[in-house]
C-alpha cells in the first residue's frame, strides 16, 4: 500500500469544558504515524472566539464540527472520534453525514441509540450523583430564568482528583487554566428525537473504555455497550477519564487498531 493509501482522517471533538488543546499528546502519535488530525473546538471553547451568549443551543455548540463535517470531500472518509459528552456532538454529526464516516469512536462518552431521546442518556451518565460527588464543580444559572440555561465549569479540586486523577501533574496544572465554562444544553436535549436508524444507525461504532474514570462511571459505559452496541469494544483498565492524557500511546495504538479493523499495515 503507499503512503496515501494508509493515512487515516482522525477527527477528534473534545468533552464539556474542553477544548482542542487535550488531544496533544494524542495528536502528536497518531500524526508521527502518517495521519491525517483534525482537531476542533466547539463554540465557546477552546480558542474559539463565540461566548456562552453566542452558543445558548446545542446546534450552536457544535456548528464547529459540521463546519468541518461539510468541508470533507464526498470521497473520503474520517474517523470521527468523541470524547465524554462529545459523544452526543459526533452522534449529532453521524446524523447529518453518515456517508462521510468509516467509524465513529465513543472515548469514555455518552453513546445514544436510535430509540431513545438523547436526555435520557445524558441524564444516565449523571444518575445517582449528588453534590458531594460535584464537589468544586461551577453549575451556575446562565441567561433569563426563561432560557432555562446552566452553565458548568469544573473545579480545581474535581479536575485533580475525579478528572486528570492519573495524568502528569504539569497537565492538570494546564488543564485548569485553559478549562471554559460550557452551557449545559439539558433542555435541548430533552426537546430533540431520537437519533435515526437510517442515518446515525448506519455508522459503524467502537467504545473504548476508560477503567479507572471517576466522571463517566465505568458501570454506565458497560450500560451503553450492552444496551446501545458497538461492533468493536476495547478498554484501557489503568486510564482515568483524561485518558488522551493519561495513557496517550495506548489509546493511539487502540485509535489504530479500530481504524484498520485490527488489520494495521506495516513498513
Amino acid at each position: 500500500m503507499t503512503g496515501e493509501q494508509q493515512q487515516k482522517h482522525f477527527v477528534l471533538v473534545h468533552g464539556i469544558c474542553h477544548g482542542a488543546w487535550c488531544w496533544y499528546r494524542l495528536q502528536s502519535l497518531l500524526e508521527a504515524e502518517g495521519h491525517r488530525i483534525t482537531t476542533i473546538d466547539l463554540a465557546a471553547s477552546g480558542i474559539n472566539m463565540k461566548s456562552l451568549d453566542e452558543s445558548r443551543t446545542f446546534f450552536d455548540y457544535t456548528q464547529p464540527l459540521f463546519e468541518v463535517m461539510e468541508s470533507i470531500p464526498t470521497d473520503e472518509k474520517v474517523v470521527l472520534v468523541g470524547h465524554s459528552l462529545g459523544g452526543l456532538n459526533i452522534a449529532a454529526a453521524m446524523e447529518k453525514y453518515p456517508q462521510k464516516i468509516s467509524i465513529a469512536v465513543f472515548i469514555a462518552a455518552v453513546m445514544p441509540d436510535t430509540v431513545h431521546r438523547p436526555i435520557d442518556f445524558f441524564e444516565k451518565a449523571f444518575e445517582g450523583a449528588t453534590e458531594e460527588d460535584l464537589m468544586d464543580n461551577q453549575i451556575v444559572p446562565f441567561g433569563r430564568p426563561e432560557d432555562h440555561l446552566v452553565s458548568m465549569l469544573f473545579g480545581p479540586q474535581y479536575a485533580s482528583s475525579k478528572l486528570y486523577q492519573l495524568c502528569p501533574p504539569e497537565d492538570v496544572v494546564l488543564a485548569k487554566v485553559l478549562m471554559r465554562p460550557t452551557l449545559i444544553y439539558r433542555e435541548d436535549f430533552s426537546k430533540m428525537s431520537a437519533f435515526s436508524s437510517e442515518k446515525y444507525g448506519s455508522v459503524k461504532r467502537a467504545y473504548i473504555i476508560t477503567g479507572e474514570d471517576k466522571t463517566i462511571k465505568v458501570k454506565f459505559q458497560r450500560w451503553l455497550i450492552e444496551n446501545v452496541g458497538a461492533t468493536i469494544v476495547k478498554e484501557i483498565k489503568d486510564a482515568d477519564h483524561m485518558v488522551m492524557i493519561s495513557k496517550p500511546h495506548t489509546l493511539c495504538q487502540y485509535l489504530l487498531d479500530i481504524a484498520w479493523d485490527g488489520k494495521v499495515p506495516r513498513p
